[in-house]
């Protein structure tokens, strides 16, 4: 199994949010299937775009005996399962919340090693990803994090931009609260008057402006929770809690979330 090293220490944003709300996960990997879609469901009844909250990852490792870093390393194994499935099944879009901005109050070991899976994660899979037609977008506070770590995602999302199979947003230094106030203030800086401001002019300050809102968010790891993640986005997401723990979570369990899904009314207030 693959060993931590033993210096990781990270400089965090002096204002991350204390120690509240964690959540957990790695980043992504690739080996998309270059197959037509199997369909589960008919393509109307399929969300959209799918936002995954990837809990369970340490508690994966200490059930099975090893380090958190380990159990780390196994849930970026099942994205890589993930992205092959939902391309299967014919889901346009996901969004994976990998590193929120609480998690910065874990210890310089358990960042340093999420950090090492992103890069590794880059460094492997970004060409795979290209030549299968993702395309990446990172969504968070990119401006705090290490340069050759920003480099590398910029790299990233440059190269796949031309990516038409999936879409695939990291939520990578994010939290739903900062994002939010992020939003204001670009809104604030361009000079809009305040009774000009409306829900349209909220959403295309955002981080996932122009992308559609997800129509299913799937919560692994037993929580029911969504932990400040696309807090504004999910305002009439289905939700979906399992209680698999993250690395175990493959494709039976998001076919179950799918069904799941299909079989709820979907009113909008109406």
């Amino acid at each position: 199994m693959p060993q931590a090293p033993l210096d990781r220490s990270i400089a965090r944003p002096t204002d991350a949010p204390p120690l509240a709300h964690k959540a957990t996960g790695p980043v992504a990997a690739a080996g998309i299937p270059a197959s037509a879609p199997e369909p589960l469901l008919p393509p109307e009844e399929l969300p959209r775009h799918v936002a995954i909250i990837m809990d369970g990852n340490r508690r994966w490792a200490r059930a099975h005996g090893v380090t958190d870093f380990d159990g780390h390393a196994a849930g970026l194994e099942a994205i890589r399962g993930l992205l092959q499935h939902a391309v299967r099944r014919g889901v346009p879009m996901l969004t994976l919340y990998a590193f929120s901005r609480e998690n910065w109050a874990r210890s310089d070991d358990e960042v340093g090693g999420l950090f090492e899976l992103l890069g590794r994660a880059i460094a492997n899979e970004t060409e795979e990803l290209r030549e299968q037609g993702v395309h990446v977008q990172v969504l968070g506070r990119l401006d705090e994090l290490p340069e050759d770590a920003r480099t590398s995602i910029q790299d990233a999302v440059a190269r796949t931009s031309v990516g038409s199979r999936l879409h695939l947003n990291i939520a990578w230094n994010y939290a739903g609260r900062t994002e939010l106030v992020d939003a204001v203030r670009r809104i604030v800086a361009s000079g809009v008057a305040p009774e000009a401001v409306d829900e349209r002019t909220v959403s295309e300050a955002l981080y996932t402006a122009s992308l559609p809102d997800p129509d299913l968010l799937i919560r692994t790891g037993g929580e029911r929770r969504v932990s400040n993640f696309l807090i504004w986005q999910t305002a009439y997401a289905e939700l979906v809690f399992s209680d698999c723990l993250w690395p175990d979570f493959g494709a039976d369990q998001f076919d179950a979330a799918l069904l799941e899904f299909a079989g709820r009314t979907r009113r909008f207030g109406r």
